[in-house]
């Protein structure tokens, strides 16, 4: 398969919104596996390159889009960043965009949360819909922001190419909408870092069209903490 077809998995279709999903690139939690949530954590060296491989990727491609959205969380206006360079466009930031807000489990690492919140910990694993991790977001609230954000661009910008640089938790919330997964069915797919997703709509249809790809990356990416 060639990078075309990877990129861009569409048939041109004026009445399909077609969305490419982008994890950022790793951070230092990313690597030391501590859970980010709304903490405003940079990306480091690796998520830099990251970054840089993904706008390179699209670019030499010939992958074109209409508007570029990323989180307000700096990893992902960072990562957003390198397109803004080489595409010459400016990144619309969305705070909707934003990881799951996870409460008092937000830097831990997923060895210490165990320990030290035994209890918030064995909720957050069984994907109790309703409850906010205590200061936090339940599954139900981040669902219903996710889903919201998403309409309002597909709503904006319907029947474009929209590109959007977002998160692990966010990414796979947005798979679970497209694919009418349960909330609180185990976690389906992989979103790694800095791997390209795409979904699309076609009236009030969403679908999956292509996921988790990483093969514009030097070595491996890690997955998402998010269960």
């Amino acid at each position: 398969m060639s990078s075309r077809e990877i990129i861009s998995p569409y048939d041109c279709h004026m009445t399909t919104t077609r969305f490419c999903l982008v994890r950022h690139g790793e951070t230092d939690w990313n690597s030391a596996r501590r859970l980010q949530g709304y903490t405003d954590i940079p990306l480091n060296n690796r998520g830099f390159a990251q970054a840089a491989q993904i706008a390179k990727t699209l670019k030499s491609s010939n992958f074109q889009f209409d508007v570029l959205y990323t989180s307000d969380l700096q990893r992902a206006k960072q990562t957003a960043n390198a397109i803004e360079s080489l595409y010459a466009v400016s990144a619309i930031s969305h705070s909707s965009l934003k990881e799951r807000h996870l409460g008092a489990l937000q830097g831990l690492t997923i060895n210490e949360a165990p320990l030290v919140e035994p209890e918030l910990w064995q909720i957050h694993l069984s994907r109790d819909i309703h409850h906010e991790l205590r200061g936090g977001e339940s599954i139900l609230q981040f669902a219903s922001r996710i889903k919201t954000a998403l309409q309002d661009i597909q709503e904006k910008h319907a029947g474009k190419t929209i590109l959007v640089v977002s998160h692990g938790g966010a990414l796979d919330m947005m798979y679970r909408i497209a694919s009418n997964q349960a909330l609180d069915a185990e976690r389906a797919v992989a979103v790694p870092n800095a791997s390209l997703n795409w979904i699309s709509c076609v009236g009030a249809n969403w679908t999956v069209d292509n996921w988790a790809d990483t093969s514009h990356l030097d070595g491996l990416a890690l997955d998402n903490l998010d269960l």
